[in-house]
């Protein structure tokens, strides 16, 4: 009897959009086992961001998965960018502890990120993993998250500011004393699991208008379902 293999899903591309990004440990293995290789993540991520012309506007290293913000200029980028990352940094990983074997659980997973109404509650929901896994209990006590350098409301190196983080405030202070702000109130649970459910299914993460429009461009759904619930088409 033949196996039937179904055809991987297209992710989105859209340059000039963001997208939230999610790398995984193979098995939930960890993929950070000491701080320098989180130290030589970020480097990795920070030649190849350049390389491939995008743009982080958040991320948090955890001990088995990795959250991003980001932005591509280009088509392709974000995908080579992490191609670029999965390279260098498994063939260092390998040879440091001596491992062989498959590090990450396939393919990145990634949602398309409305700026008007889901960027910034994005940004929150990564810097406030570490808080979520009972970690730390403020994400300024996490240092391998892009939070500490968003607070300061001037963000530089690697992380470029998006217009909806720039639209904070009128200065860097202005920016500082609003974001932070946001986080002394709890994401509502459903917005958790759409942010979490649009990853995994590869959608986009946005209003009805947004959606529809992406809809258009890319001729197919990518409209998140909740679980055990029939799509409704108007």
């Amino acid at each position: 009897m033949r196996s039937i293999v179904m055809p991987r899903p297209k992710r989105i591309d859209l340059p000039g959009l963001a997208r939230h990004l999610i790398v995984r440990g193979n098995n939930r293995q960890v993929i950070f086992p000491a701080d320098d290789d989180r130290s030589y993540f970020l480097e990795c991520l920070g030649e190849a961001r350049g390389r491939r012309q995008c743009d982080i506007h958040a991320f948090v290293l955890m001990p088995n998965h990795v959250h991003l913000l980001a932005t591509a200029r280009k088509p392709s980028g974000m995908s080579r960018m992490m191609q670029d990352i999965g390279r260098a940094y498994v063939k260092r990983l390998n040879s440091k502890y001596r491992r062989t074997g498959a590090l990450y659980e396939g393919r990145f997973k990634s949602s398309l990120v409305e700026t008007r109404r889901y960027f910034m509650t994005c940004m929150r929901y990564i810097e406030l993993n570490p808080v979520r896994a009972r970690m730390v209990s403020h994400p300024a006590q996490f240092p391998w998250s892009s939070f500490r350098q968003n607070i300061a409301g001037d963000p530089r190196g690697l992380l470029t500011p998006h217009p909806e983080y720039l639209a904070l405030g009128s200065d860097a202070q202005a920016r500082a004393d609003a974001y932070c702000g946001l986080f002394e109130h709890e994401i509502d649970a459903v917005e958790l699991e759409v942010i979490r459910q649009c990853a995994e299914q590869g959608c986009a993460l946005g209003d009805d208008e947004f959606c529809q429009a992406v809809e258009g461009m890319l001729g197919r759904r990518v409209t998140y379902t909740p679980k055990g619930r029939p799509a409704v088409r108007a």
